[in-house]
Protein backbone atom coordinates (compact mmCIF):
# COMPACT_ATOMS: atom_id res chain seq x y z
CA UNK A 1 0.00 0.00 0.00
CA UNK A 2 1.36 3.41 -0.97
CA UNK A 3 1.31 5.86 1.94
CA UNK A 4 3.46 8.71 0.59
CA UNK A 5 4.13 10.31 -2.80
CA UNK A 6 7.28 12.38 -3.37
CA UNK A 7 7.45 14.69 -6.37
CA UNK A 8 10.31 16.42 -8.11
CA UNK A 9 9.19 19.79 -9.45
CA UNK A 10 10.64 20.99 -12.76
CA UNK A 11 10.05 18.55 -15.60
CA UNK A 12 7.98 16.33 -13.30
CA UNK A 13 5.16 17.96 -11.33
CA UNK A 14 5.38 21.10 -13.50
CA UNK A 15 4.76 20.96 -17.23
CA UNK A 16 6.83 22.87 -19.78
CA UNK A 17 4.88 26.03 -18.91
CA UNK A 18 5.89 25.64 -15.23
CA UNK A 19 2.33 24.82 -14.20
CA UNK A 20 0.58 21.94 -12.43
CA UNK A 21 -2.03 20.69 -14.87
CA UNK A 22 -5.62 20.40 -13.59
CA UNK A 23 -5.74 16.60 -13.98
CA UNK A 24 -2.43 16.11 -12.16
CA UNK A 25 -3.53 18.41 -9.35
CA UNK A 26 -6.83 16.57 -9.04
CA UNK A 27 -5.10 13.18 -8.88
CA UNK A 28 -2.79 14.36 -6.10
CA UNK A 29 -5.64 15.93 -4.12
CA UNK A 30 -7.55 12.63 -4.42
CA UNK A 31 -4.50 10.75 -3.19
CA UNK A 32 -4.16 13.10 -0.23
CA UNK A 33 -7.87 12.73 0.56
CA UNK A 34 -7.32 8.96 0.59
CA UNK A 35 -4.75 9.43 3.35
CA UNK A 36 -1.55 9.49 1.28
CA UNK A 37 1.04 12.03 2.45
CA UNK A 38 2.60 14.30 -0.21
CA UNK A 39 6.06 15.85 -0.44
CA UNK A 40 7.78 18.11 -2.96
CA UNK A 41 11.50 17.44 -3.42
CA UNK A 42 13.50 19.87 -5.50
CA UNK A 43 16.73 21.78 -5.92
CA UNK A 44 14.62 24.90 -5.43
CA UNK A 45 14.55 26.97 -2.25
CA UNK A 46 11.76 26.89 0.32
CA UNK A 47 10.45 30.12 -1.16
CA UNK A 48 10.35 28.46 -4.58
CA UNK A 49 8.39 25.43 -3.35
CA UNK A 50 5.86 27.13 -1.09
CA UNK A 51 3.37 28.31 -3.72
CA UNK A 52 3.18 24.89 -5.35
CA UNK A 53 2.69 23.38 -1.92
CA UNK A 54 -0.29 25.69 -1.46
CA UNK A 55 -1.75 24.61 -4.80
CA UNK A 56 -1.64 21.01 -3.60
CA UNK A 57 -2.97 21.94 -0.14
CA UNK A 58 0.04 20.41 1.60
CA UNK A 59 -0.75 22.44 4.69
CA UNK A 60 -3.78 20.20 5.36
CA UNK A 61 -1.97 17.03 6.39
CA UNK A 62 1.65 17.81 7.21
CA UNK A 63 2.89 17.69 3.62
CA UNK A 64 6.63 18.07 3.29
CA UNK A 65 8.77 20.58 1.40
CA UNK A 66 12.21 19.09 0.68
CA UNK A 67 14.43 21.90 -0.63
CA UNK A 68 17.98 22.37 -1.91
CA UNK A 69 18.26 18.79 -3.19
CA UNK A 70 17.63 17.49 0.31
CA UNK A 71 19.42 20.23 2.25
CA UNK A 72 16.31 21.37 4.11
CA UNK A 73 12.99 19.80 5.13
CA UNK A 74 10.01 21.91 6.19
CA UNK A 75 6.58 20.83 7.42
CA UNK A 76 4.12 22.66 5.15
CA UNK A 77 1.42 22.68 7.82
CA UNK A 78 3.41 24.04 10.76
CA UNK A 79 6.27 25.80 8.94
CA UNK A 80 8.69 23.96 11.21
CA UNK A 81 12.16 23.20 9.86
CA UNK A 82 12.67 19.49 10.47
CA UNK A 83 16.18 19.24 9.04
CA UNK A 84 18.78 21.63 7.66
CA UNK A 85 22.18 21.03 6.08
CA UNK A 86 24.24 23.87 4.58
CA UNK A 87 27.76 24.55 3.37
CA UNK A 88 29.99 26.35 5.88
CA UNK A 89 30.22 30.04 5.04
CA UNK A 90 33.98 29.75 4.50
CA UNK A 91 33.48 27.08 1.83
CA UNK A 92 30.70 29.06 0.14
CA UNK A 93 32.96 32.13 -0.03
CA UNK A 94 35.80 30.02 -1.46
CA UNK A 95 33.51 28.69 -4.20
CA UNK A 96 32.37 32.22 -5.09
CA UNK A 97 35.97 33.41 -5.38
CA UNK A 98 36.81 30.40 -7.56
CA UNK A 99 33.90 31.15 -9.90
CA UNK A 100 35.26 34.61 -10.74
CA UNK A 101 37.55 33.10 -13.39
CA UNK A 102 34.56 31.81 -15.38
CA UNK A 103 31.91 33.63 -17.38
CA UNK A 104 29.09 32.47 -15.12
CA UNK A 105 26.38 34.03 -12.97
CA UNK A 106 26.44 32.88 -9.32
CA UNK A 107 23.31 33.46 -7.23
CA UNK A 108 22.52 32.86 -3.56
CA UNK A 109 19.08 33.09 -2.01
CA UNK A 110 18.30 34.13 1.54
CA UNK A 111 14.72 34.44 2.68
CA UNK A 112 12.76 36.25 0.00
CA UNK A 113 15.85 37.71 -1.69
CA UNK A 114 18.11 36.51 -4.49
CA UNK A 115 21.61 37.97 -4.19
CA UNK A 116 23.92 38.41 -7.19
CA UNK A 117 26.45 40.76 -8.72
CA UNK A 118 24.57 42.36 -11.60
CA UNK A 119 20.78 42.33 -11.93
CA UNK A 120 21.03 43.27 -15.61
CA UNK A 121 23.76 40.82 -16.62
CA UNK A 122 21.71 37.66 -16.91
CA UNK A 123 21.24 37.04 -20.63
CA UNK A 124 22.02 33.52 -21.86
CA UNK A 125 21.01 31.61 -24.98
CA UNK A 126 18.99 28.41 -24.92
CA UNK A 127 17.02 26.58 -27.61
CA UNK A 128 17.69 29.31 -30.14
CA UNK A 129 16.39 32.20 -28.04
CA UNK A 130 17.69 34.66 -25.46
CA UNK A 131 16.72 34.05 -21.83
CA UNK A 132 17.02 36.55 -18.99
CA UNK A 133 18.05 33.93 -16.47
CA UNK A 134 18.00 36.24 -13.45
CA UNK A 135 14.47 37.41 -14.16
CA UNK A 136 13.45 33.82 -14.87
CA UNK A 137 14.86 32.56 -11.57
CA UNK A 138 13.40 35.43 -9.56
CA UNK A 139 9.93 35.03 -11.05
CA UNK A 140 9.93 31.23 -10.78
CA UNK A 141 10.72 31.40 -7.07
CA UNK A 142 9.03 34.69 -6.16
CA UNK A 143 12.31 36.32 -5.15
CA UNK A 144 13.18 39.97 -4.88
CA UNK A 145 16.54 40.72 -6.51
CA UNK A 146 19.35 42.29 -4.50
CA UNK A 147 22.78 43.23 -5.88
CA UNK A 148 25.99 42.87 -3.91
CA UNK A 149 29.40 43.92 -5.19
CA UNK A 150 31.17 40.74 -4.11
CA UNK A 151 29.28 37.61 -3.07
CA UNK A 152 32.38 36.07 -1.50
CA UNK A 153 32.85 39.04 0.83
CA UNK A 154 29.13 39.38 1.51
CA UNK A 155 28.57 35.83 2.79
CA UNK A 156 28.32 35.73 6.58
CA UNK A 157 26.06 32.67 7.01
CA UNK A 158 26.11 28.98 6.13
CA UNK A 159 24.77 28.61 2.58
CA UNK A 160 22.45 25.77 1.51
CA UNK A 161 22.96 26.36 -2.23
CA UNK A 162 25.00 28.35 -4.72
CA UNK A 163 23.19 28.44 -8.05
CA UNK A 164 25.37 29.06 -11.10
CA UNK A 165 23.85 30.01 -14.46
CA UNK A 166 25.79 30.02 -17.73
CA UNK A 167 25.59 29.29 -21.42
CA UNK A 168 24.91 25.54 -21.83
CA UNK A 169 27.95 25.17 -24.10
CA UNK A 170 30.21 26.66 -21.42
CA UNK A 171 28.88 24.26 -18.80
CA UNK A 172 29.36 21.36 -21.21
CA UNK A 173 33.04 22.29 -21.42
CA UNK A 174 33.70 23.19 -17.78
CA UNK A 175 31.35 20.96 -15.76
CA UNK A 176 34.17 18.77 -14.45
CA UNK A 177 36.42 21.79 -13.77
CA UNK A 178 33.71 23.47 -11.69
CA UNK A 179 33.14 20.39 -9.55
CA UNK A 180 36.66 18.98 -9.11
CA UNK A 181 38.18 21.39 -6.51
CA UNK A 182 35.26 20.91 -4.12
CA UNK A 183 34.31 17.29 -4.70
CA UNK A 184 35.28 16.21 -1.17
CA UNK A 185 33.53 19.10 0.54
CA UNK A 186 30.38 19.85 -1.46
CA UNK A 187 27.92 18.22 -3.81
CA UNK A 188 28.22 19.81 -7.24
CA UNK A 189 26.61 19.16 -10.61
CA UNK A 190 24.21 20.15 -13.39
CA UNK A 191 20.51 20.48 -12.66
CA UNK A 192 19.52 21.94 -16.05
CA UNK A 193 21.30 22.68 -19.34
CA UNK A 194 22.02 26.23 -18.09
CA UNK A 195 22.32 25.54 -14.33
CA UNK A 196 25.14 24.17 -12.18
CA UNK A 197 24.70 23.95 -8.40
CA UNK A 198 26.74 23.54 -5.24
CA UNK A 199 25.03 22.04 -2.20
CA UNK A 200 26.10 20.73 1.19
CA UNK A 201 28.09 17.52 0.85
CA UNK A 202 25.49 15.40 2.63
CA UNK A 203 22.45 16.91 0.91
CA UNK A 204 20.55 14.13 -0.82
CA UNK A 205 16.93 13.89 -1.95
CA UNK A 206 16.62 10.23 -1.01
CA UNK A 207 18.05 10.64 2.50
CA UNK A 208 15.85 13.68 3.14
CA UNK A 209 12.76 11.91 1.81
CA UNK A 210 13.30 8.87 4.04
CA UNK A 211 13.96 11.05 7.06
CA UNK A 212 10.88 13.18 6.37
CA UNK A 213 8.54 10.20 6.67
CA UNK A 214 10.44 8.04 9.13
CA UNK A 215 8.69 9.53 12.17
CA UNK A 216 5.33 8.86 10.47
CA UNK A 217 6.18 5.17 10.29
CA UNK A 218 6.21 5.10 6.49
CA UNK A 219 8.76 2.71 5.01
CA UNK A 220 10.50 3.10 1.60
CA UNK A 221 8.41 0.22 0.20
CA UNK A 222 5.30 2.28 0.93
CA UNK A 223 6.51 5.32 -1.03
CA UNK A 224 6.08 6.40 -4.64
CA UNK A 225 8.50 8.95 -6.10
CA UNK A 226 8.53 10.78 -9.44
CA UNK A 227 11.48 12.41 -11.23
CA UNK A 228 13.04 13.29 -14.55
CA UNK A 229 16.73 14.19 -13.98
CA UNK A 230 20.00 12.72 -12.75
CA UNK A 231 19.60 14.26 -9.29
CA UNK A 232 16.37 12.26 -8.86
CA UNK A 233 18.03 8.86 -9.24
CA UNK A 234 18.82 8.21 -5.57
CA UNK A 235 15.22 9.02 -4.71
CA UNK A 236 13.82 6.83 -7.48
CA UNK A 237 15.98 3.88 -6.43
CA UNK A 238 15.17 4.23 -2.72
CA UNK A 239 11.41 3.66 -2.90
CA UNK A 240 9.16 0.77 -3.79
CA UNK A 241 7.58 2.66 -6.69
CA UNK A 242 10.17 4.88 -8.36
CA UNK A 243 8.58 6.35 -11.48
CA UNK A 244 10.46 8.13 -14.28
CA UNK A 245 8.62 10.67 -16.38
CA UNK A 246 8.37 10.09 -20.12
CA UNK A 247 10.64 13.11 -20.61
CA UNK A 248 13.25 11.79 -18.13
CA UNK A 249 16.87 11.15 -19.00
CA UNK A 250 17.57 7.58 -20.12
CA UNK A 251 19.63 6.69 -17.06
CA UNK A 252 16.68 7.49 -14.80
CA UNK A 253 14.29 5.44 -16.91
CA UNK A 254 16.64 2.48 -16.61
CA UNK A 255 16.77 2.84 -12.81
CA UNK A 256 13.02 3.25 -12.34
CA UNK A 257 10.35 0.76 -11.32
CA UNK A 258 8.21 2.14 -14.14
CA UNK A 259 8.03 4.87 -16.78
CA UNK A 260 4.94 7.03 -17.21
CA UNK A 261 3.87 9.70 -19.70
CA UNK A 262 5.70 13.04 -19.86
CA UNK A 263 5.06 16.14 -17.77
CA UNK A 264 2.94 17.75 -20.49
CA UNK A 265 0.55 14.78 -20.64
CA UNK A 266 -0.27 14.13 -16.97
CA UNK A 267 2.30 11.40 -16.41
CA UNK A 268 1.93 11.68 -12.62
CA UNK A 269 -1.85 11.31 -12.69
CA UNK A 270 -1.67 8.31 -15.01
CA UNK A 271 0.82 6.51 -12.76
CA UNK A 272 -1.22 7.25 -9.63
CA UNK A 273 -4.35 5.78 -11.19
CA UNK A 274 -2.40 2.79 -12.43
CA UNK A 275 -0.55 1.82 -9.27
CA UNK A 276 -2.76 2.91 -6.36
CA UNK A 277 -5.64 0.42 -6.02
CA UNK A 278 -8.08 2.73 -4.24
CA UNK A 279 -7.75 5.29 -7.04
CA UNK A 280 -7.75 2.94 -10.04
CA UNK A 281 -11.32 3.83 -11.06
CA UNK A 282 -10.09 7.31 -12.03
CA UNK A 283 -8.62 6.81 -15.49
CA UNK A 284 -7.51 9.63 -17.79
Amino acid sequence: MIKAIVLDLDGTLLNSRKEITPDTRQALLRAQKAGIRLALASARSLNGLARFGRQLELERDHGMLICYNGGLISDAQTGQTLYSKAMPKELAAEICRFLKQYDVIPMIDRGKYLYLHDAFGGKIHYNGSELDIIRYEARSNEFLICETEDLAEWIDFDVPKILVAAEPELLDETEEELAAPFRDRAKAGRTAPYYFEYNAKDADKAAAMLQAFETAGISPDEMMAFGDAQNDESMIRAVGYGIAMGNAVNSLKQAAFGVTDDCDHDGIAKAIYRYIPELKDNVL
